[in-house]
C-alpha cells in the first residue's frame, strides 16, 4: 500500500509540537524550536530508524489516534510529515509531532521512508 504525504507539515502541527515540547523545556524554548522547524528544510528517514533513534515503543492498534491514521492510509488520504527535534543535552531524538502517524505507517511498512523536518 502506498502511503501518501503532504508536501509539508500542516499549519496546526507546529503549535502541537510546541505544546508537546513545552513538557520538557520552557515555553519560550519550545516556541523557538517550533519556529526553527517552520524554517527547516524537508528531509526523509526510514520509519524503523526514527523509532530506534527516539527510543519509543510502537503504540498498539487499539490506540484511537493510530486507528484514525491507519484509516487515513487505507483511504489513500495524505498524512502530514513528522516534526523531529534533536535534544542537544542528551542527543535523544524527540518526535515533537507525528508519533501516532509514525506508528500507523510502521504497521504497514517498517522500511517506509517518512518525510519530516528536523532541527
Amino acid at each position: 500500500m502506498k502511503i501518501k504525504w503532504f508536501d509539508k507539515p500542516q499549519k496546526h502541527d507546529y503549535p502541537a509540537a510546541a505544546s508537546y515540547l513545552n513538557l520538557t523545556m520552557r515555553q519560550d524554548e519550545a516556541e523557538n524550536v517550533a519556529a526553527e522547524l517552520k524554517q527547516a528544510d524537508m528531509t526523509e528517514f526510514a520509519a524503523k530508524d526514527i523509532f530506534r533513534a527516539s527510543e519509543l515503543s510502537l503504540l498498539g492498534v487499539s490506540n484511537s489516534h493510530v486507528e484514525r491514521d491507519t484509516a487515513q492510509i487505507i483511504r489513500g488520504e495524505k498524512l502530514s510529515p513528522l516534526l523531529l527535534y534533536r535534544n542537544k543535552v542528551n542527543g535523544k531524538l524527540i518526535i515533537a509531532d507525528g508519533y501516532h502517524r509514525l506508528c500507523a505507517v510502521y504497521k504497514f511498512d517498517e522500511d517506509a521512508v517518512i518525510p519530516c523536518k528536523i532541527v
